[in-house]
């Protein structure tokens, strides 16, 4: 019988040990449906998600929320919106009651003041040609400046189909303003013209992101085994999808069977009473899902499946490793 200790030499089994101990229970926040962009591509607009609810404005109603969410079991706060930094009450509330991932696109700075260790995550789509393209102005000009050298600060690079040979640039400039970076993929929710992937941009942008990992391990935040489930959409020789996407909310989840999921997870919209679908959009087409989030998630919640070969579980041990690391679970 193949066990994890059978497995692992020591050097894994206490990387294993660190990680086993976490018991990750996230669920996902629209903190308010506003935003100071309107990005194309972007799932909650594209979806119409910001119409689904109106946002409760009693910051009471927010706490006692909360207070629930905790005692429901959650441990990971993930905030987005909209952009949650247009409600820096809100967010606080979050962060005095359960540890806090804010996602936001950096134009306005949170106050280290008020919030010294919260995790920040700056979106980035692409270099300053792709963000005006599809978000109107550079913002990586701007939040760079907001958030350099911030050491619970990263960068979550979305690249897109033209990055392809132009990463390194961007990445440098990351680790120049003393900061990390994640990668995933587009996922082009708005067919904008010369964003789509191809299997051969695919196949590319893997060989890229992998190189930049060699590169600039102290400054990129991933693993080659994520590359290639992103970029194939293939784990195990299965292939992701509704049926198998781990990052559904549970209370709307009615498929049959029911895959490996995150435990009690749900994305509550704005009003604090109604669900979205997922962790992303409501419109996506599943197969054409390229969310970082969702494929790590993938990976984590299938751990026996990764337990047939020594090679397969160090794989699934580096992206809950990677997990860990971006949602502050463990040092960078």
């Amino acid at each position: 019988m193949k066990t994890v200790s059978s497995l692992l030499d020591e050097h894994w089994y206490e990387r294993y040990t660190k990680i086993s101990k976490l018991n990750i229970r996230s669920s996902i926040y629209d903190v308010t449906n506003r935003c100071n962009l309107r990005c194309k591509g972007c799932f909650f607009f594209s979806s119409g998600e910001h119409k689904a609810a109106s946002e409760e404005m009693d910051s009471t109603q927010w706490e006692a929320f909360i207070d629930r969410e905790k005692a429901r079991g959650v441990n990971l706060a993930i905030l987005i919106g909209g952009e949650p930094t247009l409600c820096f009450d809100r967010v606080e509330a979050f962060y005095k009651r359960l540890p806090t991932f804010c996602a936001t696109n950096g134009l306005i700075k949170v106050p280290r003041e008020r919030f010294p260790d919260m995790m920040i995550g700056i979106s980035l789509w692409g270099d300053e040609e792709d963000e005006r393209v599809l978000r109107g102005k550079d913002t990586f000009s701007i939040s760079s400046r907001n958030y350099a050298g911030d050491p619970h600060t990263y960068y979550l690079y979305t690249i897109t189909p033209r990055q392809i040979g132009r990463t390194e640039r961007i990445i440098s400039k990351i680790r120049d303003a003393g900061l990390k970076v994640h990668m995933q993929l587009l996922s082009n929710d708005e067919g904008v013209s010369g964003f789509t992937w191809k299997p051969e941009e695919l196949a590319a942008i893997r060989a890229e992101m992998d190189a930049m990992l060699d590169a600039y391990p102290g400054t990129v935040i991933s693993s080659k085994y994520y590359h290639a489930i992103i970029t194939t959409g293939s784990m195990l020789g299965r292939s992701f999808g509704w049926k198998e996407c781990p990052s559904v909310t549970q209370p709307l989840d009615h498929r049959d069977p029911q895959p490996k999921r995150l435990t009690n997870f749900i994305r509550w919209a704005s009003d604090l009473k109604a669900m979205h679908r997922c962790c992303t959009s409501e419109t996506r087409d599943c197969s054409t899902c390229k969310d970082g989030a969702a494929h790590m998630s993938w990976v984590m919640v299938n751990k026996r499946a990764h337990m047939r070969t020594s090679k397969d579980l160090q794989n699934w041990i580096e992206v809950y490793e990677m997990f860990a690391k971006l949602y502050q679970f463990l040092p960078w």
